[in-house]
């Protein structure tokens, strides 16, 4: 119980920003210092955002019921971009950071890459892809791999040069290296990258949605800026903020859930 009742005090903290934000912008909108058009109040943008998602009463007009679809188009894009940025950043990170060869071969074209903003590639993108979801994927794919790239790097040059003695001395290989000392050693740091990376690849979907598809939460909210419906540019944000923020929080059980064995050793070595 006592666990419990902590919990639930702990909890209790955590609200308490978000709320008393949500009640000073409730009064500040209905004070009339600001229009309410352009202002909406956060009980009006709640209302818009259950019709936009259940179908209640047409507050979202056109996009009345239609938010599972919205999101769906998005994440679907993000999981797309995303899971190709992760496996081909931690590939080549893996071999930058292990084989020098490979790292003075490929890093200087990586470290020209990496400063140019993935928005600039927008008008290349819709070249190459057209109008549809290529652009937005190609967008997100490129907002998510160098972190993902660099943490791992990062991850592999710093693994304890002691470990891997300990492995070559009992024979190990370079693959069975790789595979069981390097991989689960650089594990921390790759993940520090995939969290990193699954918020800009939300931030860069939406950039994509805006100009280059004509579906998602991006493409709704551009929509809703021109028909100034500023109580659906709201309602979007927080539903890509809420989204963004699920998947960080899938990320980070599934790390704790990989990197058991480190917090395993942490409170091991405290007790010690």
């Amino acid at each position: 119980m006592n666990g419990w009742m902590r919990s639930l005090w702990e909890a209790k903290w955590r609200f308490a920003v978000p709320i008393v934000l949500v009640l000073c912008w409730e009064a500040f909108s209905r004070s009339g210092l600001i229009p309410a058009s352009l202002l909406p109040a956060p009980s009006r943008v709640f209302s818009t955002w259950m019709d936009w998602i259940f179908g209640l009463d047409e507050a979202a007009q056109d996009n009345s019921g239609r938010w599972i679809f919205d999101a769906m188009a998005s994440c679907a894009r993000v999981f797309a971009g995303y899971s190709i940025a992760a496996l081909s950043g931690i590939a080549l990170g893996v071999a930058i950071g292990w084989w020098r060869w490979v790292e003075k071969t490929i890093e200087p074209t990586i470290q020209m890459l990496r400063p140019i903003p993935p928005v600039s590639w927008i008008p290349l993108a819709i070249i190459w892809f057209g109008i549809a979801n290529k652009p937005a994927i190609f967008l997100v794919f490129l907002g998510a791999f160098f972190p993902i790239l660099m943490n791992t790097v990062h991850g592999v040059k710093t693994v304890d040069r002691n470990l891997l003695r300990a492995a070559a001395m009992a024979g190990a290989n370079q693959a069975q290296l790789l595979r069981f000392v390097i991989l689960p050693a650089a594990m921390p740091s790759i993940f520090s990258g995939l969290r990193i990376a699954v918020g800009s690849a939300w931030m860069l979907t939406v950039t994509a949605e805006m100009v280059a598809v004509k579906s998602g939460l991006g493409y709704t909210l551009w929509d809703s800026y021109y028909f100034l419906r500023y109580d659906m540019v709201i309602a979007a944000m927080i539903s890509i903020g809420l989204l963004g923020y699920l998947a960080d929080l899938g990320l980070k059980l599934l790390m704790n859930s990989v990197l058991r064995w480190q917090h395993a050793a942490t409170v091991q070595g405290t007790k010690a």
